[in-house]
């Protein structure tokens, strides 16, 4: 299999975009992410479109990228569009690194693109309860306005147990909220930037107990593209060599699939999370990332507040989490999220992100997961990246 490397990356500014469409922010983050490849459509073999909910919220259903790129260079190339909860841009890049590796072709395009805001506040969020099973939970009844994700109340329970479980306080969530809008603020491309405090994030909107509204992740429009090819035509055009050292999948059905895809991918890699100098995690909600802290290995189980209140998470410290802003503060537009989180680890690894520039990373890994069944993500998604010159 041959070395993969991520030659280009483009993001547009996430936030509430209503009417702006999926098609405008695919373009604009392929474009930004071409120019950072020094390449042009034309370099490009395949395509690979991850998008979760268009089929509900715009109606958009069986060629979203085809369309997408109707009336582009890209549009005549091989697409396949990539469906897979929260984790459809991951998806995508995975499909791309593979078929660059396998030597099927040189160079591929992963995007991940969503419209969630919409005249119809409803069909967000409506379409998230397709995210877990409607055998189980039962169809939208016709006409229904739904106001929340149900995910956030398969959070919740996640975050009472916690709290029952570890000893934890509901503080702790809120030092997650507070951190990540800290690393917001320094991201130009970051939604919610406005920095808050733990009393504040107590004293928001409750969602569903214990989770208040900057606990969750918010309603986002926004695209990410990643430009993947081979690490010699990476070479000869001479950029930055950020190259893969492990993607790896797994599945809900043990209820562990962070565990599974980061045990995986350190095994592939010969690292562990200790050894990655800055990472992504899912932090649909806050307690999500503490979780996480533990399911990578960072700390032991029930250990990751105590990590967190450490400070060894924020930038500046031994393990910076989330120093895009994550889920919460950068925004979780569902299928643009595992592709804006490798926009986030390859700006670093390339030394260009600024203000908020981990110092000296060289190893970094992102976590995108997916879906929601039997209390664990549907399907995980564990990427490192290592730069190598």
């Amino acid at each position: 299999m041959r070395r993969v490397v991520l030659a280009g990356v483009g993001m547009t500014h996430f936030g509430k975009q209503p009417g702006r469409g999926v098609r405008d922010m695919s373009l604009e983050a392929t474009d930004l992410a071409l120019r950072s490849a020094s390449m042009d459509s034309g370099d490009v073999d395949r395509v690979y479109f991850g998008n979760a909910i268009a089929g509900t919220v715009t109606q958009q259903v069986m060629i979203r990228g085809q369309v997408a790129f109707r009336g582009h260079p890209l549009g005549a190339l091989p697409l396949f569009n990539v469906e897979n909860a929260c984790a459809s841009g991951g998806s995508a890049f995975m499909l791309a690194i593979e078929a660059v590796a396998s030597g099927a072709i040189d160079c591929a395009l992963a995007v991940g693109a969503e419209q969630m805001n919409h005249a119809d506040r409803s069909r967000a969020f409506n379409a998230l309860r397709g995210s877990t099973d409607i055998d189980a939970i039962g169809e939208a009844e016709p006409g229904s306005m739904s106001a929340n994700s149900i995910l956030m109340d398969y959070y919740a329970e996640v975050a009472r147990r916690y709290l029952d479980d570890y000893g934890a306080a509901p503080e702790d969530f809120a030092r997650v909220a507070v951190k990540n809008r800290d690393h917001a603020a320094l991201n130009p491309l970051a939604y919610l930037r406005t920095p808050q405090t733990v009393e504040e994030v107590l004293g928001g909107r409750m969602i569903v107990p214990p989770l208040t509204l900057a606990m969750c992740s918010p309603v986002t429009d926004g695209a990410a593209a990643i430009i993947v090819c081979s690490e010699e035509r990476a070479r000869k055009l001479g950029l930055p060599i950020v190259a893969v050292r492990a993607c790896r999948n797994a599945s809900g059905a043990n209820g562990r699939p962070v565990f599974d895809a980061a045990r995986g991918a350190f095994a592939a890699a010969g690292l562990g999370a200790a050894d990655c100098d800055v990472i992504e995690l899912h932090d649909a909600a806050a307690p999500a990332e503490l979780l996480q802290y533990q399911e990578i290995g960072l700390c032991g189980e029930g250990r990751g507040f105590e990590l967190l209140r450490s400070g060894a998470t924020a930038l500046g410290g031994a393990h910076p989490v989330n120093v895009s802003g994550g889920l919460l503060s950068r925004g979780h537009p569902l299928g643009a999220t595992g592709c804006a989180q490798l926009h986030e680890i390859v700006t670093q690894l390339r030394g260009e992100a600024g203000a908020r520039q981990v110092e000296g990373a060289r190893i970094a890994m992102a976590v995108n997961g997916g879906g929601w069944l039997d209390g664990a993500y549907a399907l995980a998604i564990v990427t490192i990246l290592e730069r190598l010159d």
